[in-house]
């Protein structure tokens, strides 16, 4: 299993941390969310099919575009 922590600067409430799990653990392969209002980050840990490259995509498509 992979884990990536990415930030995420437009994360302002608790409503946009349920979004965020909420549209990503319907990504298939992806195993756990946690995201964090505080630190503005994102910890997915995911398998195949899911990748890096599909979970930011996911997050620019629901308006919560990963920063570098």
């Amino acid at each position: 299993m992979t884990e990536i922590t990415l930030n995420v600067p437009n994360i302002s409430c608790g409503h946009c941390v349920h979004t965020i799990q909420t549209e990503l653990v319907d990504l298939d392969g992806v195993k756990k969310v946690v995201a964090s209002a505080q630190t503005k980050q994102v910890t997915v840990s995911f398998e195949q099919p899911a990748d890096t490259v599909k979970i930011k995509a996911l997050l620019q498509e629901i308006n919560y575009p990963a920063g570098d």
